[in-house]
């Protein structure tokens, strides 16, 4: 019976998950492009969990590749290069125009790198001394692509990249809308099922991880390291593979982020992009993959709703109080509301020692 209510809630959810853009695209396309930014940093996310929640290493740099994944398929996929280098131009007369799918494992592999090669360094530090490193860490990224822009323009700068390509799916580009006959699919409700599809393989990937030897070894690091370097653990191998696997997800969500906004610029890649990052796993539940998918969902989506309510409390105090300021506030308010009732996250890891105490064993 419980395997049956089991299979049934997750019919019912995908039902829901395939119907929502259909709705929302009634009310504007505003909602779908709410819900396609939620997926996008269910991605993050779900990466992020794998450092934080499941091995314990605290990563307040992880935007940063984020923001490789995101550069490489626009430069790759935009008249940029060829524009500034003569000789790509000549070797690619009709511009390079990558597909996202040669890229997506290039933007991984790159973002994997980079996750290892700031791994490799801070494997003796741990808690905030390890947060101050890896903060670092974004913060020289970010600058970087604000200032390779001369001698030789490589980022374009602050001024950022744009004329990206649109995702081809069967030859069919996201960037138009589909007919299908009986209903038309605007481009945010395409990108909103190419994103879907990602998360779920996601979410299998995380959860296959999770329960494997490798995901059970990084909850060994994150309980207690000594412990688990007194058993035999290669403690050092598995952080790197924990900075590694984790990373890769940010590549690929960095080169879908560019793919869906057509233009990137350093901005988008700031330290409040980690920080917030971070509190979506926190504030979820560290290392349970439906906490942090709620988590994700819920302070993507709350600043964009809050909009709505932002104006109104504007308008009471005669435009004494900017919207953007409220904005800001009500969200600090409400994740400060959600840490004093669930200070373990809204949906945290089961204990064991309860799941034992409901079979009538002891704890």
């Amino acid at each position: 019976m419980l395997q049956h209510n089991i299979f049934s809630n997750r019919w019912l959810l995908a039902a829901v998950l395939l119907v929502l853009p259909l709705v929302l695209q009634n009310f504007g396309n505003a909602w779908v492009r709410i819900a396609d930014m939620s997926l996008l940093y269910v991605l993050l996310a779900l990466g992020l969990n794998i450092v934080v929640g499941y091995a314990g290493l605290l990563d307040l740099g992880y935007v940063a590749f984020f923001a490789v994944g995101a550069y490489l398929f626009a430069l790759l996929a935009s008249p940029h290069l060829t524009d500034v280098f003569p000789w790509i131009a000549v070797m690619f007369p009709n511009g390079l125009h990558l597909s996202l799918w040669w890229v997506l494992p290039l933007a991984a592999g790159l973002a994997g790198l980079l996750g290892v090669l700031l791994g490799a360094p801070t494997l003796r530090l741990r808690g905030d001394y390890l947060a101050i490193v890896t903060l670092g860490f974004g913060e020289i990224i970010r600058v970087f692509l604000n200032n390779l822009d001369h001698p030789v323009n490589i980022t374009n700068g602050p001024k950022g990249l744009g004329q990206i390509d649109a995702v081809s799916v069967w030859g069919h580009p996201l960037s138009k809308r589909l007919d299908l006959g009986f209903i038309e699919l605007p481009s945010v409700t395409l990108y909103y099922y190419l994103f879907l599809t990602l998360v779920v393989v996601s979410v299998v990937v995380c959860h296959r991880l999770e329960n494997s030897r490798i995901g059970r070894a990084w909850m060994a690091i994150r309980e207690d390291e000594i412990a688990a370097k007194s058993m035999g653990l290669n403690t050092r191998n598995l952080k790197l593979m924990a900075f590694g696997m984790g990373a890769t997800f940010g590549g690929v969500s960095g080169a879908m982020f560019a793919a869906f906004q057509g233009f990137v610029s350093p901005e988008s890649f700031s330290l409040m992009e980690s920080v917030m990052i971070v509190a979506m796993v926190v504030l979820g539940g560290l290392g349970h993959l439906p906490g942090v998918i709620l988590g994700a969902v819920l302070l993507a989506a709350l600043p964009e709703v809050l909009r709505y309510v932002a104006g109104p409390l504007q308008a009471m105090t005669d435009g004494r109080l900017d919207a953007s300021i409220l904005r800001q506030l009500l969200i600090a308010l409400a994740m400060v509301t959600i840490m004093l009732w669930r200070p373990r996250g809204l949906w945290p890891t089961p204990e064991h020692g309860q799941t034992l105490h409901s079979q009538g064993l002891p704890k």
